[in-house]
């Protein structure tokens, strides 16, 4: 299964615009649409202590992997932080029926830096790349830089999904870094997106437009790991090709109050004009998506 976050984001611009037609132009009040509920199709979900497996391929510099690394430890950290958190905005997933609390660890981290499969890399390169990082109860996340083209990148940011190996499956995660490629695309708000409003971008909260974007993508695709990673999971359309998961049914959402082209209400950093919505450790702050609440059926914000 793949994610594709560009087509999510046109679903929801496309979306709205049809609530926007039917406006009553008297009152201007928009009609009432019916909430989205993501079907739990009985299959596995990822609960429990999970290894996350880093797999660099690239010339990232150390800055650029502790960004992320930090927002891994971020999700499910015990050390204290300013809320709302990365651990905040995960909890959610813990109102999946049959899911429960999900712990993520990081685990092994590999550095791919002679780019050994050469700098452009199809499908059955990265299933082969998360097969190298095979261990029991992990999910395995590969990680590639701005200079490495993938398969499909731009038309997806990324990819979730799983690999055999006996009779075990093991979850797996391709995120790309689309600052030369297509950050318009890709890493979205921090940069004007290729179609739509061209409302001006936000500053990104790290200073890396690209790893900041990938941060949102990650994000985007852990959730939708745990919630459904054999494509039997919480998902809405075709099994083969689900359009909706748990982070994708609220695409281009960040705030309260958001709408195509526009996040919604963040937080700005005051001396650096930097937007974000979640403290993490080491002092570092994240932009991170909506997720949808089980609960509530509507998508959740932290802020």
């Amino acid at each position: 299964m793949a994610f594709n976050y560009n087509s999510a984001i046109l679903y929801f611009t496309l979306f709205f615009l049809l609530v926007i037609i039917m406006v009553n132009p008297t009152v201007g009040e928009l009609v009432h649409q019916q909430p989205l509920v993501l079907k739990y199709h009985n299959g596995d979900l990822l609960n429990g202590h999970h290894t996350v497996n880093l797999l660099w391929y690239g010339t990232f510099t150390p800055i650029q992997r502790s960004i992320i690394v930090d927002f891994l430890n971020s999700l499910t950290s015990s050390k204290l932080a300013p809320l709302p958190s990365p651990a905040t905005w995960w909890k959610t997933t813990e109102n999946y029926k049959g899911l429960g609390s999900s712990t993520l660890v990081v685990g092994k981290q590999i550095l791919h830096q002679d780019y050994s499969l050469g700098k452009y890399l199809k499908n059955t390169h990265l299933l082969a790349l998360a097969s190298n990082l095979n261990d029991a109860a992990s999910i395995n996340v590969i990680l590639t830089d701005k200079d490495v083209a993938v398969e499909g990148f731009c038309s997806r940011c990324g990819t979730h999904g799983s690999i055999r190996t006996g009779s075990n499956r093991t979850a797996y995660i391709w995120v790309g870094n689309s600052e030369t490629q297509c950050p318009g695309q890709c890493a979205w708000p921090f940069h004007q997106p290729i179609y739509g409003p061209q409302a001006a971008p936000l500053v990104a909260p790290n200073g890396d437009v690209g790893v900041d974007g990938m941060v949102i993508n990650l994000a985007t695709l852990l959730a939708g790991t745990v919630t459904n990673p054999f494509n039997k999971g919480y998902f809405e359309g075709p099994v083969t090709a689900p359009s909706y998961e748990a982070v994708t049914a609220c695409a281009g959402i960040f705030g309260s109050g958001a709408y195509p082209g526009y996040p919604g209400r963040v937080i700005v950093d005051k001396s650096s004009g930097a937007s974000y919505n979640a403290h993490g450790v080491n002092g570092r702050k994240y932009l991170l998506p909506a997720m949808w609440d089980p609960q509530s059926s509507a998508c959740k914000t932290l802020v």
